[in-house]
């Protein structure tokens, strides 16, 4: 009998405790095991969540041609691009027929100047306004050569007596840089400059505002513009260009160059 009860207050002592410690938190991932099959299945659809990991690209390569872009961007900016072009003596340049045979535009402006009244009659030229617009980047079909496109955009205000106030032109021009992948003596890799001059038929000069002179007149200043300005403006973009991709970050030469080594695709065609 002393046995059957000392059984019955162990039981109800055990209940007890079992029913304080159901009202108590378990420590972190210290839950009690449930016995083996007698877990009960989740409702279809509200599984566990799982432990959400930070999204990266499908392909570390699509960053590289963006942040390519950047750089050359970046790189002319802070290389004073945009003061340089405001500052080319465009009249002094036209009239002196480019400083020499051997020069910038060779000899063909001073036979403009004798031979185009309308650069006698222009009292000045003035670049405003240089922008550069968004780099544009291609890959070669084969893979192994990059084509930089370099948009700018200015204005123009010429002061011409027969006009009798300033027209203002807007300019568009795109330079195109090719860049290839090279290897040194020592193994090392380097971008470098190839061609660079200005895509074919983007030059755009339109009359913004003043009083519209003669036609032919108009028609002159815009044919001189037309052979002056894409070798003057190239010949300020395409030697900062070079310098540039000497002083890009180690690591974006590197991952880039590989690439157009082993002719493999990383711009994205949009």
């Amino acid at each position: 009998m002393f046995l059957v009860g000392s059984l019955v207050v162990l039981c109800g002592l055990l209940a007890q405790s079992t029913a304080q410690l159901a009202g108590l938190p378990l420590p972190l991932g210290q839950g009690l095991p449930l016995p083996l099959g007698q877990g009960l299945p989740l409702p279809l659809g509200q599984g566990l969540p799982l432990a959400v990991s930070p999204a990266l690209p499908s392909n570390p390569t699509d960053l590289l041609a963006g942040n390519f872009a950047n750089a050359l961007s970046g790189g002319l900016l802070s290389g004073g691009l945009l003061g340089i072009l405001e500052n080319i003596p465009l009249l002094d340049v036209i009239k002196s027929g480019g400083g020499s045979s051997n020069g910038l535009v060779g000899g063909l402006l001073g036979k403009l100047t004798s031979s185009v009244p309308l650069l006698n009659n222009i009292l000045d030229i003035k670049i405003t306004d240089p922008r550069l617009l968004e780099l544009g980047l291609v890959q070669s079909p084969d893979g192994h050569r990059l084509y930089a496109t370099i948009p700018l955009s200015l204005k123009l205000q010429v002061n011409m007596p027969v006009v009798g106030s300033f027209l203002q032109l807007a300019v568009k021009l795109n330079i195109t840089a090719e860049i290839v992948a090279m290897k040194d003596n020592q193994g090392r890799i380097h971008l470098v400059l190839g061609d660079c001059t200005h895509s074919p038929g983007s030059l755009q000069i339109t009359l913004l505002n003043g009083v519209t002179p003669v036609q032919s007149s108009l028609d002159s200043l815009t044919g001189i513009l037309t052979k002056v300005l894409p070798e003057l403006i190239q010949g300020k973009v395409c030697p900062l260009i070079n310098g540039i991709l000497s002083g890009l970050d180690v690591t974006l030469v590197h991952n880039i160059a590989e690439l157009l080594i082993h002719g493999i695709q990383f711009v994205i065609k949009v």
